[in-house]
Protein backbone atom coordinates (compact mmCIF):
# COMPACT_ATOMS: atom_id res chain seq x y z
CA UNK A 1 0.00 0.00 0.00
CA UNK A 2 1.40 3.37 -0.99
CA UNK A 3 2.15 5.80 1.39
CA UNK A 4 -0.24 9.26 1.61
CA UNK A 5 1.40 11.95 0.20
CA UNK A 6 2.31 14.84 2.91
CA UNK A 7 -1.07 17.04 3.24
CA UNK A 8 -3.67 14.83 2.18
CA UNK A 9 -6.13 13.60 4.57
CA UNK A 10 -8.35 10.65 3.37
CA UNK A 11 -12.06 10.38 4.09
CA UNK A 12 -12.26 6.98 5.28
CA UNK A 13 -16.31 6.19 5.30
CA UNK A 14 -19.73 7.83 4.08
CA UNK A 15 -20.65 8.64 0.79
CA UNK A 16 -16.95 10.36 -0.04
CA UNK A 17 -15.44 7.21 1.62
CA UNK A 18 -11.78 7.19 0.20
CA UNK A 19 -11.85 10.74 -1.19
CA UNK A 20 -8.34 12.75 -0.55
CA UNK A 21 -8.32 16.02 0.62
CA UNK A 22 -5.31 18.47 1.17
CA UNK A 23 -4.42 20.52 4.69
CA UNK A 24 -2.14 22.27 5.50
CA UNK A 25 0.76 20.35 6.38
CA UNK A 26 2.98 23.61 6.92
CA UNK A 27 1.12 25.14 9.92
CA UNK A 28 1.93 22.25 11.68
CA UNK A 29 -2.20 21.61 11.87
CA UNK A 30 -2.11 17.70 13.13
CA UNK A 31 -5.42 15.66 11.27
CA UNK A 32 -6.84 13.37 13.35
CA UNK A 33 -5.29 9.63 12.08
CA UNK A 34 -7.25 7.74 10.35
CA UNK A 35 -7.68 4.93 13.16
CA UNK A 36 -8.78 7.14 16.08
CA UNK A 37 -11.68 8.77 13.55
CA UNK A 38 -12.73 4.90 12.47
CA UNK A 39 -12.99 4.84 16.24
CA UNK A 40 -14.74 8.21 17.16
CA UNK A 41 -17.09 7.81 14.20
CA UNK A 42 -17.89 3.85 15.43
CA UNK A 43 -18.95 5.37 18.84
CA UNK A 44 -21.03 8.21 16.89
CA UNK A 45 -22.69 6.15 14.52
CA UNK A 46 -26.03 5.91 15.71
CA UNK A 47 -26.10 9.79 16.47
CA UNK A 48 -24.32 11.18 13.62
CA UNK A 49 -27.11 10.64 10.25
CA UNK A 50 -28.93 13.62 9.92
CA UNK A 51 -27.12 15.46 13.45
CA UNK A 52 -26.13 18.94 13.34
CA UNK A 53 -22.16 18.98 14.00
CA UNK A 54 -19.93 21.62 15.24
CA UNK A 55 -15.94 21.42 13.91
CA UNK A 56 -14.12 23.38 16.99
CA UNK A 57 -10.71 24.16 16.20
CA UNK A 58 -11.41 22.84 12.58
CA UNK A 59 -7.78 22.73 11.40
CA UNK A 60 -7.67 20.18 8.81
CA UNK A 61 -12.01 19.69 9.14
CA UNK A 62 -10.97 15.63 8.79
CA UNK A 63 -13.99 15.28 11.54
CA UNK A 64 -16.08 17.57 10.26
CA UNK A 65 -15.95 16.59 6.74
CA UNK A 66 -15.99 12.62 7.68
CA UNK A 67 -19.52 13.60 9.46
CA UNK A 68 -20.34 15.16 6.51
CA UNK A 69 -19.51 12.08 4.38
CA UNK A 70 -21.31 10.00 7.13
CA UNK A 71 -24.66 11.97 6.47
CA UNK A 72 -24.34 14.49 9.11
CA UNK A 73 -27.64 17.11 8.08
CA UNK A 74 -25.16 19.88 8.48
CA UNK A 75 -22.15 20.93 9.94
CA UNK A 76 -20.12 24.51 10.71
CA UNK A 77 -16.27 24.27 10.76
CA UNK A 78 -14.95 26.83 13.15
CA UNK A 79 -11.67 27.93 12.21
CA UNK A 80 -9.12 31.17 13.03
CA UNK A 81 -6.18 30.01 10.41
CA UNK A 82 -7.25 31.67 6.56
CA UNK A 83 -5.29 28.93 4.42
CA UNK A 84 -6.85 26.17 7.05
CA UNK A 85 -10.37 27.54 5.31
CA UNK A 86 -9.50 28.48 2.28
CA UNK A 87 -8.39 24.62 2.16
CA UNK A 88 -11.73 22.99 4.19
CA UNK A 89 -13.57 25.63 1.65
CA UNK A 90 -12.29 24.15 -1.46
CA UNK A 91 -12.51 20.48 -0.25
CA UNK A 92 -16.50 21.30 0.23
CA UNK A 93 -16.30 22.30 -3.41
CA UNK A 94 -14.46 19.14 -4.67
CA UNK A 95 -16.87 17.36 -2.83
CA UNK A 96 -19.92 18.65 -4.25
CA UNK A 97 -21.53 19.21 -0.69
CA UNK A 98 -24.05 21.41 -0.65
CA UNK A 99 -23.87 24.88 1.09
CA UNK A 100 -27.30 24.12 3.29
CA UNK A 101 -25.29 21.41 4.56
CA UNK A 102 -22.27 23.38 5.93
CA UNK A 103 -20.40 26.52 6.65
CA UNK A 104 -17.15 27.64 7.32
CA UNK A 105 -16.93 30.31 10.23
CA UNK A 106 -13.18 31.55 10.07
CA UNK A 107 -13.32 33.52 13.67
CA UNK A 108 -12.17 32.47 16.99
CA UNK A 109 -13.86 29.32 18.92
CA UNK A 110 -13.83 30.65 21.73
CA UNK A 111 -15.85 33.81 20.44
CA UNK A 112 -18.29 31.72 18.08
CA UNK A 113 -19.88 30.03 20.95
CA UNK A 114 -20.88 33.36 22.52
CA UNK A 115 -22.14 34.01 19.21
CA UNK A 116 -24.30 31.02 17.94
CA UNK A 117 -27.83 30.52 18.29
CA UNK A 118 -27.37 27.45 17.15
CA UNK A 119 -27.87 23.74 19.16
CA UNK A 120 -25.57 21.38 18.35
CA UNK A 121 -25.85 17.16 18.68
CA UNK A 122 -22.30 16.72 18.02
CA UNK A 123 -18.98 18.80 18.57
CA UNK A 124 -15.45 17.95 17.79
CA UNK A 125 -13.45 19.67 20.04
CA UNK A 126 -9.35 19.21 19.25
CA UNK A 127 -7.79 22.75 19.69
CA UNK A 128 -3.89 22.92 19.71
CA UNK A 129 -2.24 20.34 22.28
CA UNK A 130 -1.63 22.83 25.80
CA UNK A 131 -3.16 25.42 24.42
CA UNK A 132 -5.66 25.76 27.86
CA UNK A 133 -8.97 25.98 24.81
CA UNK A 134 -9.90 22.79 25.17
CA UNK A 135 -10.89 23.50 29.10
CA UNK A 136 -11.65 26.88 28.12
CA UNK A 137 -14.64 25.41 25.09
CA UNK A 138 -15.79 22.89 27.44
CA UNK A 139 -16.97 25.17 30.39
CA UNK A 140 -19.13 26.93 27.09
CA UNK A 141 -20.42 24.37 25.99
CA UNK A 142 -23.60 24.04 27.17
CA UNK A 143 -25.31 26.57 25.89
CA UNK A 144 -24.59 25.49 22.24
CA UNK A 145 -25.54 21.71 23.12
CA UNK A 146 -29.05 20.15 22.28
CA UNK A 147 -30.10 17.80 24.53
CA UNK A 148 -28.96 14.67 23.01
CA UNK A 149 -25.16 15.45 22.87
CA UNK A 150 -22.17 14.27 21.78
CA UNK A 151 -19.08 15.97 22.66
CA UNK A 152 -15.24 14.35 20.79
CA UNK A 153 -12.49 15.31 22.82
CA UNK A 154 -8.77 14.74 21.72
CA UNK A 155 -5.77 15.61 24.10
CA UNK A 156 -2.17 14.23 24.34
CA UNK A 157 -1.13 11.80 26.64
CA UNK A 158 -1.08 12.16 30.17
CA UNK A 159 -2.81 15.41 30.00
CA UNK A 160 -6.42 14.35 30.38
CA UNK A 161 -8.88 17.06 30.43
CA UNK A 162 -11.17 17.92 34.07
CA UNK A 163 -14.44 17.51 32.92
CA UNK A 164 -16.96 20.20 33.93
CA UNK A 165 -19.85 19.98 36.57
CA UNK A 166 -22.65 17.89 34.54
CA UNK A 167 -20.15 16.82 31.63
CA UNK A 168 -19.55 12.84 32.06
CA UNK A 169 -17.04 10.53 30.18
CA UNK A 170 -18.91 7.69 27.91
CA UNK A 171 -15.78 6.18 26.52
CA UNK A 172 -12.00 7.04 26.37
CA UNK A 173 -9.47 5.09 24.23
CA UNK A 174 -5.55 5.90 23.82
CA UNK A 175 -3.72 5.70 20.20
CA UNK A 176 0.14 5.91 20.49
CA UNK A 177 0.88 9.51 22.12
CA UNK A 178 -2.74 10.56 21.37
CA UNK A 179 -5.75 10.46 23.56
CA UNK A 180 -9.28 10.74 22.84
CA UNK A 181 -13.00 9.75 24.47
CA UNK A 182 -16.40 11.00 23.91
CA UNK A 183 -18.46 12.64 26.64
CA UNK A 184 -22.12 14.25 27.00
CA UNK A 185 -23.57 17.08 29.13
CA UNK A 186 -26.56 17.03 30.76
CA UNK A 187 -28.60 19.94 29.02
CA UNK A 188 -32.12 20.62 30.28
CA UNK A 189 -34.53 21.22 27.41
CA UNK A 190 -35.57 24.92 26.73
Amino acid sequence: MSKRPPGKLRIIGGEHRSRLVEFDAASGVRPTPDRVRQTAFDWLAPLIEGARCLDLFAGSGAMGLEAVSRGAAHTTFVETGSRQNVLIKAALLNLKIPHARCDVSPMDALYFLTQTWHRYNVVFLDPPFGSGLLERALEELPKVLAPLNRIYLEWPAGAAPALPAGCEWLREKQAGKVCFGLATYHVEKS
